[in-house]
């Protein structure tokens, strides 16, 4: 590799690795596994930066990624996809998003809706989970999602709306628990 590819994989892939790496983590359903993905579709990325035509450098990232993931999980998880379970690194980035002057009540609340919320993401079977990461956890547009899973726009749209109704059925015990008291 040249230093001009070199320049181009700081420019187009590291800025992403964020990305990258939550697609991965959702969608392998382990930190561990994630990591293995990420690695794999960095070293993808980088015999193949000199191909990237441009346009949105993430979505081509999470491209790769996602199908590094297929592929990792194909090879190492035949007929399986392993859900996360909580760990020290899922709650610190529980943490990480409640509001730090909140009170002590506030903040385990916030904590448990957090968790709840990703138990539920967890729990939705693949081709849902990973139009609601790409949509939702990376922002891309549906007709980036499209390109990358080679699905209809509409399909798209409709595996977003299904698992949102999914996630929604799922987290509602947990709502109308907390009404009710």
């Amino acid at each position: 590799m040249n230093n001009a590819g070199s320049n181009a994989f700081t420019d187009i892939v590291l800025p992403h690795l964020d990305s990258a790496y939550r697609l991965a983590r959702g969608l392998t359903g382990n930190a561990a596994d994630a990591d293995d993905v990420v690695q794999d579709a960095c070293l993808r990325a980088l015999k193949g930066i000199d191909g990237f035509a441009g346009g949105n450098a993430r979505a081509w990232l999470l491209a790769i990624t996602r199908n590094s993931a297929f592929t990792y999980m194909a090879r190492n998880r035949p007929g399986s996809v392993v859900m996360s379970a909580n760990t020290d690194e899922d709650m610190r980035a529980l943490d990480a998003i409640a509001d730090p002057g909140a009170t002590p009540e506030a903040s385990l609340i916030a904590r448990a809706d957090a968790s709840s919320l990703e138990r539920a993401l967890d729990a939705l079977p693949t081709p849902f989970r990973e139009i609601v990461i790409l949509r939702e956890f990376n922002d891309l547009s549906y007709r980036e999602i499209a390109g990358m899973t080679r699905l209809p726009i509409g399909t798209v749209m409709s595996r977003l709306a299904r698992a949102s109704a999914m996630l929604l059925r799922a987290l509602a015990p947990d709502r109308l628990g907390k009404t009710a008291s």
